[in-house]
């Protein structure tokens, strides 16, 4: 939304201009060709007329409905800060539409003693002249199939973490006698994953589906991705710390392995530490 109103006040001139434009380029009967406006311009979502007094004279025409009830009834207040142009135009500063709940613009225009007011959906108008690109089918199968996959990776996490619990429920109630470091490990190497998972999984459903923006924030999905591999490095510290561990415990012949794990964990380190200095110095420059 924020990025439509200001795509919007960015290019306002334009805009405002197309939208006198294409209303003047229509037969000034607009109530009685309101289905062939709305045909013609996708970006008008209703339309209605009132006389001098602002008294309601016509039915509000949506696309797929006509309602009459009104008619009839004052309409003065919102028509208080009311200012023509000289070509007996105004139109409204961006606000949230009471029926659609989108991001919306509302053109007056006066013929003789009537005012005729467009509500327009300022969303589809700035994609009419391709200054965001937006395909409302693409939109809602793109939420689906990321809403579907958080979700699924959210319950892999959960599971992870009610597995962890599980195993230290074990340790300590159902099977005293079993490898106290070996279960402890385990427990908090699921936990870890399972936090680390679910935390992709709510930065997938909060950019993706929930709060779905044109614009990505500059390296957002670094952010995203950097959160996750600290949690995966940070996993594999513990796995390293557990093997070392078992190792010094039980048989020293098995230590090089130990450190082959260590080493690559360091490794990890290094690589994790120089993608971060990587998108920082980025951003300076």
């Amino acid at each position: 939304m924020k990025v439509v109103i200001n795509t919007y006040k960015k290019h306002k001139t334009t805009v405002d201009n197309f939208i006198i434009n294409s209303i003047k380029n229509t037969s000034i009967n607009y109530i009685e060709n309101a289905e062939s406006i709305f045909k013609k311009y996708d970006f008008i979502q209703l339309i209605y007329s009132v006389d001098e007094a602002f008294n309601q004279v016509s039915p509000i025409i949506c696309k797929d409905k006509r309602e009459t009830l009104n008619i009839g009834n004052s309409k003065s207040h919102y028509f208080s800060k009311l200012d023509l142009n000289e070509d007996g135009f105004y139109i409204s500063n961006p606000y949230i539409h009471y029926r659609t709940g989108k991001a919306s613009l509302t053109v007056v225009r006066k013929i003789d003693d009537h005012y005729y007011i467009f509500d327009c959906n300022l969303l589809f108008l700035l994609e009419e002249l391709k200054l965001i690109e937006y395909n409302s089918v693409h939109d809602k199968v793109t939420r689906i199939i990321y809403a579907t996959g958080a979700t699924i990776l959210a319950i892999v996490a959960i599971a992870l973490i009610v597995y962890g619990g599980y195993r230290l429920v074990e340790l300590f109630f159902m099977n005293p006698e079993s490898d106290f470091f070996h279960s402890i490990f385990k427990s908090i190497i699921a936990v870890t994953l399972g936090i680390a998972i679910f935390d992709l999984a709510k930065q997938i459903m909060e950019h993706e589906v929930l709060f779905r923006n044109f614009s990505h924030e500059d390296g957002h999905q670094y952010k995203v991705l950097g959160k996750f591999l600290s949690s995966i490095v940070i996993a594999l510290s513990i796995e390293t710390l557990m093997v070392v561990f078992k190792i010094t415990l039980d048989d020293y012949t098995n230590m090089l392995y130990a450190f082959y794990l260590i080493i690559g964990t360091t490794v990890m380190f290094v690589g994790l530490a120089f993608f971060f200095k990587t998108i920082q110095n980025s951003k300076e420059s």
